[in-house]
């Protein structure tokens, strides 16, 4: 009978005597310690955002008629109320409620989607959790640390917002209602990604399922929200999101409704703990099915298109989506705004000068060429991700140079930006009903800019691998500018900040090629950097 050594026996009784919670605390000190900037980044700037758009809000609709007029005025769009919910108050609360419930929660649910695949899933695919695993650290956790670490995420961002909206003037228990459907619905989604991760065998599907699901949520709230003007649909009542917004918060808030939250939390949780119990680390209930490598597959580049291309499927799927529903608004853009001349100012600041539905269009162009900057930002960092989990290596391994491997990355980032963009100004046009040249060459306008951060991206992968996630928050600074900025009438300097401020604001304004080929240059100039600098350097293991 074969020997079993001493270590090997020690290790076995000390896995036994082992709780399955054990080192949960070391855990979350560590995810904490590693999410330090990131958390603080995101809970600071969605919740700050709400009491911004308060502020906004009262200097817009400043007496109770011309607030009682936009809260009608709303609840008559069928295409807003899909957008946004039902109006319940048209106190500045109320309309804070319904201007920012649904997008906040749905954001919340991204970052604590963000954080429990990252401490779960991620740590399994990178081979760190197994290495912990060797240590006094029980079974359950890994996924407790996670859970925990999106539960203080959340309880910060319901203080924030809490804090802002009664420095805002608009505190007292709808604040406090608010709060706690923006964070349960965060919590909720969290429990999603940990069930998630159990069943995927890469972080990156691991995410991309649970913001499917988040999306799927939004779809079904906005498909009862635009057949009903209370909330009362069943498909509203199907989703998350719609559970909060029926919380109602400063319109005799139904506080019952955190208890159906709250009670989706637990299930879920108890689900994902039984599912963690039953797996091996690194391990998933669903396998990926290996496959041959022929055709495309063949080159690197093929193989590039192989690992993007349902992300790009799905990305463009949503901007003809979101195009149509838009487009579906610009007919009425005169009728949203009404006579509030200031609401006039904020439109033609985001979006033109020559006339309001012009500028409506050119503002929504500018909001599918900033979220753009998402898909080109996350597939430029695929490169990063291939090259920090080793399967760049092996590629790189045969005769595939460097640039080659790049490149095809590279050429589904910058192309498929293209392309999502030429998608969502082809739903924007159909939802209009007409202007098709003027408002596709809007949105190929918008590429310029989408490819500087991707351009910036790759710098910062081919130079500085380890600041590459940094490029996040350039995107996400360019996002806040240009959505919120117009809103608290920032400096133009800093407006200036964006390079989707200095493009023209099409349809309506005049070409401009000074700035759309300036971008272009950058852009090719910081590519073709982020080439050289990885040709030169090591590669990160």
């Amino acid at each position: 009978m074969t020997a079993v050594p001493l270590a090997t026996k020690a290790g076995v009784r000390r896995r036994a005597s082992t709780g399955s919670l054990t080192g949960t605390g070391a855990l979350l000190r560590l995810a904490l310690r590693r999410d330090r900037i990131v958390i603080p980044v995101w809970v600071l700037v969605l919740g700050g955002s709400f009491s911004s758009v308060g502020k906004s809000i009262s200097s817009l609709y400043e007496t109770p008629s011309q607030r009682a007029e936009l809260a009608a005025s709303m609840n008559a769009n069928s295409s807003v109320r899909a957008m946004y919910g039902p109006v319940f108050g048209d106190s500045v609360g109320g309309l804070v409620s319904w201007r920012m419930l649904a997008f906040g929660a749905a954001l919340a649910a991204v970052m604590s989607l963000v954080v429990v695949v990252r401490h779960t899933r991620e740590e399994e695919e990178a081979g760190r959790q197994e290495m912990l695993s060797s240590a006094v650290v029980g079974r359950r956790a890994p996924l407790t640390a996670a859970l925990l670490a999106a539960l203080i995420a959340n309880a910060g961002l319901a203080l924030v917002i809490t804090v802002g909206m009664a420095g805002s003037g608009a505190g007292g228990a709808g604040a406090v209602a608010l709060a706690a459907a923006v964070a349960g619905v965060g919590v909720l989604f969290a429990c999603t990604a940990a069930i998630t991760a159990q069943f995927t065998e890469s972080g990156r599907l691991a995410k991309g399922v649970t913001a499917a699901v988040v999306g799927a949520a939004f779809v079904l709230k906005a498909a009862g929200d635009s057949a009903t003007d209370d909330g009362s649909s069943l498909l509203t009542w199907l989703s998350p999101l719609g559970w909060a917004e029926n919380v109602r918060p400063y319109a005799d808030e139904r506080w019952w409704v955190l208890l159906l939250i709250a009670g989706a939390v637990v299930v879920q949780c108890l689900a994902a703990y039984a599912l963690t119990g039953r797996r091996d680390v690194g391990m998933s209930f669903l396998a990926a099915r290996p496959g041959p490598a022929r055709g495309r597959m063949s080159t690197a580049r093929g193989l590039a298109i192989r690992l993007q291309r349902g992300a790009l499927m799905g990305w463009a799927v949503s901007f003809a989506v979101v195009g149509f529903v838009f487009g579906g608004l610009a007919g009425g853009a005169a009728d949203l705004v009404g006579h509030n001349e200031k609401a006039r100012e904020i439109f033609e600041r985001m979006g033109g000068q020559s006339g309001l539905t012009d500028a409506f269009l050119a503002s929504m162009v500018s909001v599918l060429g900033t979220v753009a900057a998402l898909y080109i930002a996350a597939s430029v960092l695929r490169l990063h991700g291939e090259e920090t989990a080793g399967r760049a290596e092996p590629v790189l391994a045969g005769a595939v140079g460097r640039l080659r491997w790049a490149g095809g990355h590279l050429l589904i980032a910058f192309g498929g930006a293209a392309l999502i963009m030429v998608v969502g100004g082809l739903g924007l046009a159909a939802g209009y009903g007409h202007a098709l040249p003027a408002v596709l060459g809007a949105c190929l306008v918008q590429l310029p800019a989408v490819w500087l951060l991707g351009g910036i991206t790759a710098l910062l992968h081919g130079a500085i691998p380890k600041a590459a996630p940094a490029s996040w928050g350039v995107v996400g600074l360019c996002l806040a500018l240009g959505w919120i900025g117009p809103a608290l009438d920032l400096p133009q300097p800093v407006l200036d900040a964006s390079p989707f401020t200095h493009l023209p604001k099409l349809p309506g304004a005049g070409m401009e090629w000074g700035p759309v080929t300036l971008l272009t240059a950058l852009s090719a100039v910081l590519v073709a950097a982020a080439l050289a600098a990885l040709r030169r350097r090591d590669l990160v293991t």
